[in-house]
């Protein structure tokens, strides 16, 4: 684990260089807002988003009125999305802590939101328990993942499976418009939600 957060903390600086990091881009930061607000409960609905890194998602969910915390294993990320939140003027708790067991009570959030997350954890199943657990009884989860060109992430259909073993319900969206991601994309980009 310690390797890991060195692995992120070395990364911190530069993160928000990629544009669906930063959501420095007016266009990119309005492709992700109208994708993920709409699949949010009224706010102030609670959301906590796991491995935020530098909070891009959880300041864009707070600036729209939500109560955000966010969770990430890298000091350095998580001192990154504390100075956005401040400098774009909106409230947002950013706490270190492994994205796999977060430091969240059980049935204390609305929307447990990850991008990018699962697909890097050890075992994804037991992380998927632990996020489910956060949930209220009519809570969301929304995932954000992939299958990158690399080799490395998780198939929509491996990530579905892991979900519909835990809950209900599954959809999966594609992830393949270009402003979400600052150009053209060729690998497997995928939403996921499950209301129940």
């Amino acid at each position: 684990m310690e390797q890991t957060q060195a692995f992120w903390d070395a990364r911190a600086a530069t993160f928000d260089d990629q544009p669906d990091h930063g959501l420095r881009d007016p266009d990119v930061r309005a492709a992700w807002a109208d994708l993920l607000l709409p699949l949010l409960p009224p706010a102030p609905a609670s959301v906590v988003d796991l491995g935020c890194g530098t909070g891009s998602l959880a300041v864009l969910l707070a600036q729209a009125g939500h109560s955000v915390r966010g969770v990430d294993l890298s000091a350095r990320m998580v001192a990154a999305a504390g100075k956005k939140a401040d400098a774009m003027g909106v409230r947002a708790e950013f706490r270190q802590g492994d994205a796999a067991v977060p430091p969240c009570p059980r049935a204390s959030c609305d929307v447990v939101l990850a991008r990018h997350v699962l697909w890097a954890l050890p075992d994804p199943g037991a992380a998927l328990d632990r996020w489910v657990e956060l949930l209220r009884p009519d809570g969301r989860l929304v995932l954000i993942e992939g299958r990158w060109f690399t080799g490395a992430g998780l198939t929509a259909t491996d990530c579905q499976a892991l979900v519909l073993g835990r809950r209900r319900e599954a959809t999966v969206r594609r992830l393949d418009d270009p402003a979400l991601w600052g150009g053209a994309i060729e690998d497997e980009r995928y939403l996921l939600t499950s209301a129940v």
